[in-house]
């Protein structure tokens, strides 16, 4: 449930200047900078493995790569084997570790190689450190003819991603299929708390259930492009009317694609974030030239992290 703190925070957050300098910092970098866009990073529970897309500058290629964490560095990324060939994207780690859900347009079998439209796939492994098995479709009545995205699954096994629903007069929405008796049942859309006639996307839902944290492109409150936008479960059982991150977290650019660990209380986002339009303050030589190319907040998708404890702790008061 939303307390009168948490509105006063939101408040507080929404009313600072879009120069408002953030504290989200980057992730990854000397991973993230090998590449010209990474965005949707999924980090396991035990915090381990990170997996995300490592994508082209135009963003039409896209593989899933991995890092280890070594108690202290993050290893350097590697594709993992059943990826490489076609478009994979948003990767999301079951609780145990055992399961990495992705969306991909790969054909359904071995025996083509015509790509398709997006569905939701999995992979699984025997151990942690196990190899990964091929990918197997997540089949009805999670996925259609029409596109699926970003999946995640909760502790109780309820089923959230995104939609776009070409049958109705809407953009994205975030849809739920719920795990029934050892079936899912038909997915459905999200509240009008959550969801509009826009743009609504890329959905993380904490295990519990309690948190939710997405994307919602141009909206009125927004501060440009997407923001990140946040709800919370009310005792009703339903979703709080959703409210922007403000410029904490979110910039005049594109925000999107959350993760969330929530042992940490950090917030992991991929931004296209551009700093580099003010840095030309001088005339640059070849050194001052090749800084300004090498900044992170380049306008190419990057990953960042940001705490938000106080978020969590002001929604408990």
């Amino acid at each position: 449930m939303i307390r009168s703190a948490l509105l006063l925070f939101f408040i507080t957050i929404c009313s600072f200047s879009q120069s408002h300098k953030t504290n989200c910092v980057p992730f990854l970098e000397s991973a993230v900078t090998q590449f010209p866009n990474v965005r949707d990073l999924a980090i396991s529970q035990n915090g381990t493995q990170a997996v995300y897309s490592a994508q082209s500058v135009m963003g039409d290629v896209s593989a899933l790569v991995s890092s280890e964490y070594n108690n202290t560095t993050w290893s350097a990324p590697e594709v993992l084997p059943f990826s490489g060939q076609y478009f994979d994207i948003e990767p999301f780690f079951s609780s145990d570790g055992l399961t990495l859900y992705f969306a991909s347009n790969r054909p359904l079998d071995n025996t083509s190689v015509e790509t398709k439209d997006f569905d939701i796939w999995y992979v699984t492994r025997p151990h942690l450190t196990g190899n990964w098995s091929e990918p197997q479709n997540m089949g009805a009545p999670i996925n259609t003819e029409m596109n699926e995205f970003y999946p995640i699954i909760t502790d109780s096994k309820n089923f959230y991603f995104t939609l776009d629903n070409t049958t109705l007069k809407r953009k994205d929405d975030i849809y739920i299929s719920v795990y029934n008796n050892g079936t899912y049942e038909t997915p459905k859309p999200l509240s009008d708390a959550i969801n509009s006639d826009g743009y609504e996307f890329n959905a993380y839902i904490s295990p519990d259930e309690s948190l939710l944290i997405y994307s919602c492109y141009n909206r009125d409150d927004g501060l440009g492009s997407g923001d990140l936008y946040i709800s919370f479960k009310q005792d009703n059982q339903q979703w709080s009317p959703a409210q922007n991150m403000g410029p904490v977290v979110n910039s005049d650019k594109m925000d999107y694609c959350p993760f969330v660990d929530m042992k940490t209380q950090t917030l992991y986002f991929t931004s296209k974030r551009n700093s580099t339009k003010t840095s030309f303050v001088k005339k640059l030589n070849i050194t001052g030239l090749k800084e300004v190319f090498s900044i992170y907040e380049n306008g190419l998708s990057r990953l960042y992290k940001v705490s938000i404890s106080d978020i969590l702790a002001k929604n408990k008061d």
